[in-house]
């Protein structure tokens, strides 16, 4: 009785290693291939610095150690890597819980794996294209001339402190779009409901604020660039969670920890 028991689950953990395995088989290959391209995905993360620079700044980004640019390079490739890569992840993930699903939860769960790469680009492409092109002008006016200080102020920034902050907040932007999914699936497991939600606003604002003042530049306008779209997602969610609920009002929900014979 018991060898018959641990056989599933010997199963199941062997699947979930497999698939794994997929995954960072596919990370791999893809910072390979984007190793290959890493020239080109530097100058796109570099572009918004370089936009926001005038004839006067200095232009450049410096690296102090002998190996700083070498491993920055590699750094960028697997971050390219993987985001490319990100819905493979989901993909595995997908096909690890569908076989333990019935078929209504099946087309519970399936457009939450759609949307959470969808929003994870969403809150990448935010960061590029809005809060960037914003934030890096607010540093740059920080520098001075000769004429306004008796030394100037030049940014000399190194590559790999400015690739890590880029990358950092595609990342950071990217999980924090996925508030509906986290919300919507906590709503229909049972664990908030929309009301709930709604009577906690003001609370949500605050804490919203404050990951936005971690998780950004020290400027203003950089953390209401984020705190905006979370409050835009978190009535979403409250808009989702009561839309999923409707459906019950006939009848009980399905407990999701059952799983099909």
């Amino acid at each position: 009785m018991t060898q018959d028991a641990a056989q599933p689950l010997t199963h199941h953990l062997i699947e979930l290693r497999t698939r794994l395995m997929w995954v960072f088989g596919a990370m791999i290959i893809g910072t390979c291939l984007c190793f290959f391209f890493v020239e080109p995905l530097y100058g796109f993360l570099v572009t918004p610095l370089a936009d926001a620079m005038h004839d006067g700044d200095s232009q450049r980004l410096i690296y102090t150690g002998l190996t700083e640019a070498f491993f920055t390079y590699m750094k960028v490739a697997f971050f390219a890597g993987i985001f490319i890569t990100f819905p493979i992840l989901l993909l595995q993930v997908w096909m690890f819980l569908a076989p333990g699903l019935y078929e209504n939860e099946k087309r519970a769960f399936l457009p939450f794996m759609v949307a959470t790469p969808i929003l994870f680009f969403l809150g990448g492409a935010v960061v590029y294209y809005v809060v960037l092109p914003m934030a890096w002008p607010f540093f740059l006016s920080f520098q001075t001339n000769a004429s306004e200080t008796a030394l100037p102020i030049q940014l000399e920034a190194r590559v790999s402190e400015y690739l890590d902050l880029i990358m950092t907040l595609i990342f950071a932007f990217g999980l924090c779009f996925q508030l509906p999914v986290l919300l919507t699936l906590m709503g229909k497991a049972g664990l908030v409901s929309a009301d709930w939600l709604a009577s906690k606003r003001k609370y949500a604002l605050i804490i919203t604020f404050i990951l936005a003042a971690f998780l950004t530049p020290p400027d203003v306008i950089s953390q209401i660039l984020l705190a905006v779209p979370i409050m835009a997602l978190y009535e979403l969610s409250i808009f989702l969670i009561r839309h999923a609920s409707k459906p019950n009002k006939n009848g009980p929900s399905q407990d999701l920890s059952e799983t099909p014979e």
